[in-house]
């Protein structure tokens, strides 16, 4: 069952809207704006986004699950990416994914159990010459290794076992 957004959210999507809905194609733009206020677009948004830009429910939902960018519920207090690309592939980034993945104890688009990280795959951090990159709470790491991965993490405040 779908959670009804909070009266204090439900203001907050007004605003974005009543900013943004005259924006020439304003869809992503609004995406972007709810997801920047809330961490996540929440289903319950979906309704009202749509009537707001007179367009379906089913057009608003199949561009949240098309771009991987949205989030379907809240990150973690942290936001861990890995590239995935091809550059990075080359210079080991399937050995770190794995590696981020065990360290984290968590799959990719998941999140640990206490909150504290979400684990992301991207597709291209524009970081190509410094592969393999990371990029954790937006903060552009390159040439991460698994043992500067696990700096990384700690910094950011968890004991990698």
């Amino acid at each position: 069952m779908m959670q009804a957004l909070a009266p204090a959210q439900r203001e907050a999507l007004r605003h974005i809207l009543t900013q943004l809905k005259d924006s020439p194609g304003p869809l992503i733009e609004v995406l972007h704006a709810v997801q920047a206020e809330f961490g996540h677009v929440p289903a319950a948004a979906i309704t009202v986004i749509a009537e707001a830009l007179n367009l379906s429910r089913a057009e608003v939902h199949g561009v949240v699950t098309f771009y991987h960018y949205f989030r379907h519920s809240p990150p973690g207090r942290h936001v861990v990416q890995v590239c995935r690309a091809e550059a990075c592939q080359s210079m080991g980034a399937e050995a770190l994914a794995a590696h981020a993945q065990k360290a984290l104890g968590v799959g990719f688009d998941a999140t640990t159990t206490d909150g504290g990280f979400s684990l992301q795959p991207v597709y291209c951090l524009g970081n190509c010459a410094c592969s393999p990159a990371v990029m954790i709470d937006g903060e552009l790491h390159g040439r991460v290794t698994p043992q500067r991965f696990d700096e990384l993490i700690a910094a950011a405040g968890r004991v990698v076992k």
